[in-house]
């Protein structure tokens, strides 16, 4: 987590999926949040929390993941999709 003055800044990161349970486990996880948390494909946003959503963006792109807050589970599921 990222703060300037006491204020929580978002955080981004890079996440690429290579099959559909990453994306089932991904969005298990973000649905356990209780912040917003936007995948960004191009000029197109979708809730992280929906799986359709998740899915009809394609596997095996590189994917911008936007956040404000924290949860470790969540964090973890991140880490484990993120592209170097």
């Amino acid at each position: 987590m990222y703060f300037v003055k006491g204020m929580i800044v978002m955080i981004k990161k890079t996440v690429q999926f290579k099959n559909s349970e990453d994306v089932e486990e991904f969005v298990k996880a973000a649905g356990q949040c209780d912040f917003e948390i936007d995948i960004l494909c191009d000029h197109i946003y979708i809730d992280a929390k929906s799986i359709l959503g998740v899915l009809g963006l394609g596997l095996r792109k590189n994917l911008t993941v936007q956040y404000f807050g924290e949860n470790p589970v969540f964090e973890k599921a991140l880490n484990d999709y993120a592209v170097a």
